[in-house]
Protein backbone atom coordinates (compact mmCIF):
# COMPACT_ATOMS: atom_id res chain seq x y z
CA UNK A 1 0.00 0.00 0.00
CA UNK A 2 1.24 3.60 -1.03
CA UNK A 3 1.94 5.91 1.78
CA UNK A 4 -0.68 8.56 2.30
CA UNK A 5 -0.27 11.64 0.92
CA UNK A 6 0.70 13.82 4.21
CA UNK A 7 3.19 11.11 5.16
CA UNK A 8 5.14 11.57 1.60
CA UNK A 9 7.19 14.78 3.16
CA UNK A 10 10.47 15.07 1.54
CA UNK A 11 13.53 14.36 3.85
CA UNK A 12 17.19 13.81 3.42
CA UNK A 13 19.42 10.83 3.77
CA UNK A 14 22.55 10.45 5.82
CA UNK A 15 25.60 7.82 5.42
CA UNK A 16 29.08 8.11 6.22
CA UNK A 17 31.90 7.56 4.45
CA UNK A 18 35.67 7.68 3.90
CA UNK A 19 38.97 6.25 2.09
CA UNK A 20 39.15 2.63 2.68
CA UNK A 21 35.92 0.34 2.09
CA UNK A 22 33.23 2.54 3.65
CA UNK A 23 33.49 4.94 0.01
CA UNK A 24 32.86 1.33 -1.56
CA UNK A 25 29.91 0.89 0.23
CA UNK A 26 28.85 4.29 0.02
CA UNK A 27 28.98 4.06 -3.62
CA UNK A 28 26.61 1.00 -3.91
CA UNK A 29 24.17 2.70 -1.63
CA UNK A 30 24.02 5.53 -3.69
CA UNK A 31 23.93 3.18 -6.88
CA UNK A 32 20.98 1.27 -5.20
CA UNK A 33 18.48 4.91 -4.21
CA UNK A 34 19.10 5.91 -7.55
CA UNK A 35 17.80 2.91 -9.18
CA UNK A 36 15.12 1.75 -6.54
CA UNK A 37 14.17 5.51 -6.22
CA UNK A 38 15.02 7.54 -9.19
CA UNK A 39 12.50 10.31 -8.28
CA UNK A 40 13.64 11.11 -4.69
CA UNK A 41 12.67 14.04 -3.56
CA UNK A 42 15.65 14.83 -0.62
CA UNK A 43 18.85 15.00 -0.59
CA UNK A 44 21.51 12.31 -0.10
CA UNK A 45 24.41 13.64 1.98
CA UNK A 46 27.61 11.79 2.53
CA UNK A 47 29.38 12.92 5.47
CA UNK A 48 33.22 12.38 5.39
CA UNK A 49 35.25 12.57 8.89
CA UNK A 50 38.60 14.57 9.09
CA UNK A 51 40.61 16.17 11.92
CA UNK A 52 43.20 15.05 14.26
CA UNK A 53 41.95 12.21 15.41
CA UNK A 54 42.26 10.57 12.49
CA UNK A 55 45.72 9.44 12.17
CA UNK A 56 45.38 9.91 7.82
CA UNK A 57 43.96 11.76 5.23
CA UNK A 58 40.44 10.10 5.24
CA UNK A 59 39.26 12.39 1.74
CA UNK A 60 37.37 10.05 -0.60
CA UNK A 61 39.04 9.30 -4.00
CA UNK A 62 38.23 11.39 -6.40
CA UNK A 63 37.07 9.30 -8.89
CA UNK A 64 34.89 7.90 -6.59
CA UNK A 65 33.71 11.33 -5.24
CA UNK A 66 33.06 12.24 -8.88
CA UNK A 67 30.57 9.11 -9.58
CA UNK A 68 28.84 9.05 -6.30
CA UNK A 69 28.02 13.38 -7.35
CA UNK A 70 27.34 12.07 -10.55
CA UNK A 71 24.62 9.37 -8.71
CA UNK A 72 22.98 12.54 -6.51
CA UNK A 73 25.28 12.12 -3.21
CA UNK A 74 26.12 15.51 -2.06
CA UNK A 75 29.74 15.20 0.15
CA UNK A 76 29.82 17.37 2.90
CA UNK A 77 33.36 16.61 5.87
CA UNK A 78 33.04 17.01 9.06
CA UNK A 79 35.61 17.40 11.69
CA UNK A 80 35.55 14.61 14.16
CA UNK A 81 36.13 16.26 17.65
CA UNK A 82 35.46 13.55 20.20
CA UNK A 83 35.87 10.13 18.94
CA UNK A 84 37.64 9.52 15.56
CA UNK A 85 39.73 6.87 15.22
CA UNK A 86 40.14 5.34 18.30
CA UNK A 87 35.52 4.53 18.16
CA UNK A 88 34.64 5.06 14.43
CA UNK A 89 31.20 4.34 15.36
CA UNK A 90 31.52 8.11 16.78
CA UNK A 91 31.20 8.94 12.95
CA UNK A 92 27.24 8.11 12.51
CA UNK A 93 26.93 10.61 16.16
CA UNK A 94 29.00 13.53 15.06
CA UNK A 95 27.77 13.21 10.75
CA UNK A 96 24.51 14.32 12.21
CA UNK A 97 26.05 17.67 12.05
CA UNK A 98 26.52 18.17 8.62
CA UNK A 99 22.59 17.72 7.59
CA UNK A 100 20.39 20.79 7.35
CA UNK A 101 18.64 21.68 10.91
CA UNK A 102 15.17 21.39 11.00
CA UNK A 103 14.79 18.71 8.22
CA UNK A 104 13.57 15.42 8.72
CA UNK A 105 16.31 12.72 7.85
CA UNK A 106 17.10 9.21 7.87
CA UNK A 107 20.40 7.73 8.65
CA UNK A 108 21.68 4.37 7.03
CA UNK A 109 24.67 2.59 8.20
CA UNK A 110 26.54 2.60 4.19
CA UNK A 111 26.39 -0.83 4.40
CA UNK A 112 22.63 -0.84 3.36
CA UNK A 113 21.01 -1.23 -0.23
CA UNK A 114 17.79 0.62 -0.87
CA UNK A 115 15.80 -2.01 -2.43
CA UNK A 116 12.12 -0.40 -2.85
CA UNK A 117 10.46 2.71 -3.10
CA UNK A 118 10.89 4.66 0.44
CA UNK A 119 8.08 6.82 -0.05
CA UNK A 120 6.01 3.54 1.20
CA UNK A 121 7.65 4.03 4.23
CA UNK A 122 4.71 5.54 6.56
CA UNK A 123 7.77 7.34 9.28
CA UNK A 124 6.48 9.85 11.46
CA UNK A 125 9.07 12.18 11.65
CA UNK A 126 8.06 13.41 15.10
CA UNK A 127 8.27 9.89 16.70
CA UNK A 128 11.62 8.99 15.90
CA UNK A 129 12.68 5.29 15.71
CA UNK A 130 15.50 2.98 14.89
CA UNK A 131 16.02 -0.66 13.90
CA UNK A 132 15.39 -3.87 15.44
CA UNK A 133 17.32 -5.99 13.57
CA UNK A 134 19.03 -7.17 16.18
CA UNK A 135 20.76 -9.27 18.55
CA UNK A 136 21.67 -9.62 22.48
CA UNK A 137 24.67 -8.36 22.02
CA UNK A 138 24.28 -5.79 24.75
CA UNK A 139 24.44 -5.79 28.06
CA UNK A 140 26.42 -8.97 28.25
CA UNK A 141 24.83 -10.34 32.35
CA UNK A 142 27.64 -11.64 34.63
CA UNK A 143 26.53 -14.22 37.19
CA UNK A 144 26.70 -12.26 40.09
CA UNK A 145 26.85 -8.91 38.21
CA UNK A 146 23.46 -6.50 37.95
CA UNK A 147 20.93 -8.02 35.40
CA UNK A 148 19.24 -5.92 32.82
CA UNK A 149 16.54 -3.91 34.91
CA UNK A 150 19.85 -2.74 37.12
CA UNK A 151 21.81 -1.74 33.97
CA UNK A 152 19.40 -0.24 31.86
CA UNK A 153 17.32 1.31 34.92
CA UNK A 154 20.70 3.37 35.90
CA UNK A 155 21.11 4.95 32.25
CA UNK A 156 17.41 5.94 32.13
CA UNK A 157 18.05 7.45 36.07
CA UNK A 158 21.02 9.13 34.77
CA UNK A 159 19.52 11.53 32.17
CA UNK A 160 16.30 11.62 33.95
CA UNK A 161 14.26 9.32 31.88
CA UNK A 162 10.88 7.43 32.15
CA UNK A 163 12.64 3.65 32.64
CA UNK A 164 8.88 2.14 33.03
CA UNK A 165 7.59 3.16 29.97
CA UNK A 166 10.27 1.87 27.72
CA UNK A 167 9.73 -1.63 28.29
CA UNK A 168 7.69 -3.93 26.56
CA UNK A 169 5.97 -5.68 29.09
CA UNK A 170 5.26 -8.52 26.92
CA UNK A 171 8.23 -9.75 27.42
CA UNK A 172 9.24 -11.20 31.00
CA UNK A 173 11.48 -9.85 33.20
CA UNK A 174 15.49 -9.82 32.57
CA UNK A 175 14.71 -11.17 29.36
CA UNK A 176 16.52 -9.01 27.05
CA UNK A 177 13.79 -7.89 24.67
CA UNK A 178 11.58 -6.42 26.92
CA UNK A 179 14.31 -3.52 26.80
CA UNK A 180 14.30 -1.07 24.62
CA UNK A 181 17.64 -1.34 22.50
CA UNK A 182 18.70 -0.94 18.86
CA UNK A 183 20.57 -1.38 16.02
CA UNK A 184 21.92 1.87 14.67
CA UNK A 185 21.79 0.71 10.64
CA UNK A 186 18.96 3.16 10.80
CA UNK A 187 17.41 5.90 12.58
CA UNK A 188 15.03 9.22 12.06
CA UNK A 189 14.17 11.81 13.21
CA UNK A 190 12.35 15.55 12.80
CA UNK A 191 15.37 17.38 13.47
CA UNK A 192 19.48 16.66 13.20
CA UNK A 193 20.90 19.01 15.03
CA UNK A 194 18.62 18.44 18.39
CA UNK A 195 19.19 14.59 17.95
CA UNK A 196 22.79 14.94 17.55
CA UNK A 197 23.12 17.33 20.09
CA UNK A 198 21.70 14.72 22.31
CA UNK A 199 23.16 11.71 21.24
CA UNK A 200 26.79 13.25 21.19
CA UNK A 201 25.90 14.58 24.66
CA UNK A 202 24.68 10.79 26.52
CA UNK A 203 27.47 8.93 24.41
CA UNK A 204 29.72 11.61 26.02
CA UNK A 205 28.57 11.61 29.27
CA UNK A 206 27.92 7.37 29.34
CA UNK A 207 31.50 6.96 27.90
CA UNK A 208 33.15 9.23 30.35
CA UNK A 209 31.20 8.77 33.53
CA UNK A 210 29.43 5.64 33.03
CA UNK A 211 26.92 4.23 36.11
CA UNK A 212 28.48 2.13 38.67
CA UNK A 213 26.27 -0.86 37.34
CA UNK A 214 28.19 -0.60 33.87
CA UNK A 215 31.36 -1.47 35.80
CA UNK A 216 31.55 -5.10 33.99
CA UNK A 217 30.46 -4.09 30.58
CA UNK A 218 31.89 -2.76 27.71
CA UNK A 219 30.99 -0.01 25.51
CA UNK A 220 33.38 -0.61 22.62
CA UNK A 221 31.58 -1.30 19.94
CA UNK A 222 28.03 -1.27 21.71
CA UNK A 223 28.56 2.51 22.85
CA UNK A 224 26.34 4.29 19.98
CA UNK A 225 23.85 1.26 20.39
CA UNK A 226 23.70 1.84 24.44
CA UNK A 227 22.88 5.75 24.16
CA UNK A 228 20.85 5.35 20.91
CA UNK A 229 17.59 3.80 22.73
CA UNK A 230 18.21 6.89 25.70
CA UNK A 231 18.14 9.15 22.68
CA UNK A 232 14.85 7.87 21.04
CA UNK A 233 12.87 7.37 24.16
CA UNK A 234 14.01 11.18 25.44
CA UNK A 235 12.38 12.62 22.23
CA UNK A 236 9.02 10.61 22.80
CA UNK A 237 10.00 7.95 20.37
CA UNK A 238 10.23 3.56 20.74
CA UNK A 239 10.20 0.75 19.05
CA UNK A 240 9.13 0.66 14.83
CA UNK A 241 5.60 -0.10 14.18
CA UNK A 242 4.03 -2.31 11.78
CA UNK A 243 4.00 0.78 8.98
CA UNK A 244 8.02 0.55 9.32
CA UNK A 245 8.33 -3.12 8.74
CA UNK A 246 9.51 -2.59 5.33
CA UNK A 247 12.86 -1.23 6.33
CA UNK A 248 15.12 -4.34 6.73
CA UNK A 249 13.01 -5.64 4.56
CA UNK A 250 11.23 -4.97 0.90
CA UNK A 251 12.53 -1.11 0.99
CA UNK A 252 15.93 -1.94 2.77
CA UNK A 253 18.57 -4.25 3.28
CA UNK A 254 21.26 -3.59 6.13
CA UNK A 255 23.98 -6.39 4.26
CA UNK A 256 26.78 -5.49 6.66
CA UNK A 257 29.48 -8.09 4.78
CA UNK A 258 28.83 -9.53 1.05
CA UNK A 259 29.01 -12.90 2.28
CA UNK A 260 26.20 -12.55 5.38
CA UNK A 261 24.44 -10.80 1.84
CA UNK A 262 24.60 -13.64 -0.23
CA UNK A 263 23.62 -16.28 2.40
CA UNK A 264 20.42 -14.28 3.52
CA UNK A 265 18.91 -12.11 0.71
CA UNK A 266 16.04 -12.89 -0.91
CA UNK A 267 16.31 -14.04 -4.92
CA UNK A 268 14.86 -10.87 -6.23
CA UNK A 269 17.22 -8.69 -4.10
CA UNK A 270 20.56 -10.68 -5.26
CA UNK A 271 19.32 -9.91 -8.77
CA UNK A 272 19.18 -6.27 -7.54
CA UNK A 273 22.61 -6.45 -6.50
CA UNK A 274 23.86 -7.64 -9.77
CA UNK A 275 21.43 -5.51 -11.92
CA UNK A 276 23.33 -2.21 -10.78
CA UNK A 277 26.48 -3.01 -10.08
CA UNK A 278 26.77 -4.80 -14.00
CA UNK A 279 27.59 -1.07 -15.58
CA UNK A 280 30.98 -0.71 -16.51
CA UNK A 281 31.63 2.77 -15.02
CA UNK A 282 30.51 1.37 -11.66
CA UNK A 283 32.23 -2.15 -12.17
CA UNK A 284 35.62 -0.71 -12.77
CA UNK A 285 35.63 1.06 -9.19
CA UNK A 286 33.66 -1.57 -6.73
CA UNK A 287 35.84 -3.94 -8.29
CA UNK A 288 38.62 -2.06 -6.27
CA UNK A 289 37.31 -3.58 -3.51
CA UNK A 290 37.89 -7.09 -3.14
CA UNK A 291 35.18 -8.23 -1.19
CA UNK A 292 33.04 -7.47 -4.10
CA UNK A 293 35.39 -8.17 -6.64
CA UNK A 294 35.07 -11.77 -5.14
CA UNK A 295 31.63 -11.62 -4.04
CA UNK A 296 30.08 -9.75 -6.88
CA UNK A 297 31.89 -10.40 -10.23
CA UNK A 298 33.82 -13.65 -9.57
CA UNK A 299 30.72 -16.19 -8.38
CA UNK A 300 32.13 -16.38 -4.95
CA UNK A 301 28.84 -14.96 -3.56
CA UNK A 302 26.70 -17.52 -5.12
CA UNK A 303 28.86 -20.35 -3.50
CA UNK A 304 27.84 -18.96 -0.08
CA UNK A 305 24.37 -19.07 -1.43
CA UNK A 306 24.31 -22.65 -2.19
CA UNK A 307 25.34 -23.18 1.54
CA UNK A 308 22.50 -22.38 2.91
CA UNK A 309 18.24 -22.76 2.39
CA UNK A 310 17.03 -19.01 2.99
CA UNK A 311 13.92 -20.94 4.48
CA UNK A 312 15.63 -22.62 7.29
CA UNK A 313 18.63 -20.33 8.03
CA UNK A 314 20.56 -20.97 11.68
CA UNK A 315 18.50 -19.07 14.53
CA UNK A 316 21.65 -16.95 15.26
CA UNK A 317 23.99 -14.46 12.82
CA UNK A 318 26.98 -15.81 14.43
CA UNK A 319 26.05 -19.64 12.99
CA UNK A 320 25.99 -18.33 9.28
CA UNK A 321 29.08 -16.56 10.20
CA UNK A 322 30.94 -19.51 11.08
CA UNK A 323 29.84 -22.16 8.36
CA UNK A 324 30.75 -19.45 5.76
CA UNK A 325 34.32 -18.99 7.71
CA UNK A 326 34.16 -22.88 7.64
CA UNK A 327 34.03 -22.97 4.03
CA UNK A 328 36.70 -20.73 3.49
CA UNK A 329 34.18 -17.73 2.35
CA UNK A 330 34.52 -15.05 4.50
CA UNK A 331 35.39 -12.03 3.59
CA UNK A 332 35.08 -8.47 4.67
Amino acid sequence: MAAPASNRQSFNILIIAQRGRLQYEALLFAASLRASNPDFAGRLIVATPRGDLWPSSRTIDKDIQAELERLGAEIRPFTSRHFGHAYPYGNKIEGLSVLPAGEPFVFFDTDTLITGDLTTVEFDFARPSASMNRENTWPRIELYGPGYNETWGALYRKFDLDFASSLDTSQPDEHWERYLYFNAGWFFYQDPAAFGARFLEYALAIRNDPPEELVCQSLDPWLDQVALPLVVHSFGGGRPGPELAALDGAVSQHWRVMPLFYARASDEHVAFLEEITAPNRLKKLLKRHEPFKRMIYQGRGHKVRALFDRENLPPREQMIRNRIKREGFWMR
